[in-house]
């Protein structure tokens, strides 16, 4: 061996002993880097940061299903018997749950599904260890009970759901076809440009989306409702469509705004869309990415449509009466 390859080989395993004593050194010290960077032997997995469920306000009467993990008197839920082609929604936080092709008729007294939308629905031990509850992974509000092995079905599962718990939007609506819900502010400013429209045959002022019976507008006002200002728009469907109201709607007001519309802030002003069937919905959200991809950050929410309560007499064609125009709302080319 030459002297050359014996120094060589010396240098190869001085060079080999200093990289581990270095590399022991970080393992030892718990460092491999930067003081602030995290070791690369660090076991914890970084957080991930909790993302906050905007919940929609509830009455007592949810409030004891939802929240308090109540229990609906069996047979007397509206969903039990409903078997029309659509979805069902969670009350307390508007996330998708089931559709009714896994809806069947259980004879138990309570809307029954042999499986839900995946990822959509937890399922949690019960404390005596006798049942398993079934709880909205968004919200953890309380659904039910899930049963296993009654052979109802092919899939031998039973989701036992309270209707409390759960809003039914239908695939294509056979009451409301020919009618919108938008809140995008102050209603008066928002029924002026929809009253112009051609193909409108009516709008009315209202409120929608809380919790409260019958609201005044005082009552809105005071933001304890959950309510939202909004217009239920009637159409001829032989001179106009869903698309193009909804358009418009885009159109008339700032649908990046978040906390409420030009001077009127709060949450009864924000921009929202309560869809009526999921035609309505698809439709909304087509609309949305194509102002996404124009650039614009949409603050406009889709919720599933909840009673509309007409507002005061004196809220109704307020401009017609009052005269001028809207504070608030202008129209903007968007699309």
């Amino acid at each position: 061996m030459s002297v050359n390859n014996i120094t060589f080989k010396a240098a190869s395993v001085f060079c080999g002993l200093m990289l581990l004593a270095l590399v022991g050194g970080a393992i030892i010290s718990g460092n491999s880097g930067p003081a602030d960077s995290g070791s690369m032997f660090d076991p914890s997995p970084t957080p991930t940061p909790e993302v906050k469920v905007e919940l929609n306000q509830l009455t007592e009467a949810e409030k004891h299903v939802i929240v308090d993990k109540g229990t609906d008197r069996a047979f007397t839920g509206e969903l039990t018997d409903n078997f029309e082609e659509g979805k069902y929604y969670c009350r307390q936080c508007d996330a998708e749950l089931y559709v009714s092709n896994d809806k069947f008729h259980s004879n138990c007294g309570w809307p029954s599904f042999d499986q839900e939308i995946p990822g959509a629905v937890t399922k949690v031990p019960d404390a005596d260890g006798e049942r398993t509850e079934i709880i909205c992974s968004r919200c953890k509000g309380h659904l039910g009970h899930v049963f296993y092995g009654e052979r109802f079905t092919a899939k031998n599962t039973r989701h036992c759901v309270n209707t409390t718990s759960l809003v039914f939007i239908p695939k294509v609506s056979k009451k409301k076809a020919n009618t919108a819900i938008f809140a995008g502010g102050c209603f008066w400013g928002v029924e002026y440009y929809f009253l112009r429209e051609k193909g409108v045959k009516s709008v009315r002022s209202g409120y929608t989306g809380g919790s409260v019976s019958r609201p005044t507008y005082e009552q809105v006002l005071s933001k304890t409702t959950g309510h939202y200002e909004a217009v239920e728009v009637e159409f001829d469907p032989k001179l106009t469509n869903y698309e193009k109201l909804a358009r418009l709607f885009f159109e008339i007001h700032d649908p990046t705004q978040t906390d409420g519309q030009g001077p009127d802030i709060g949450q009864q002003y924000q921009s929202v869309i309560f869809f009526q069937d999921e035609n309505q919905k698809e439709i909304a959200q087509k609309l949305i990415k194509l102002l996404e991809d124009k650039g614009l950050n949409v603050a406009t929410k889709l919720k599933p449509a909840r009673r509309f309560w007409q507002a005061e007499e004196y809220h109704q064609r307020y401009y017609e009466k009052k005269g001028g125009t809207p504070y608030c709302h202008k129209y903007t080319k968007r699309f």
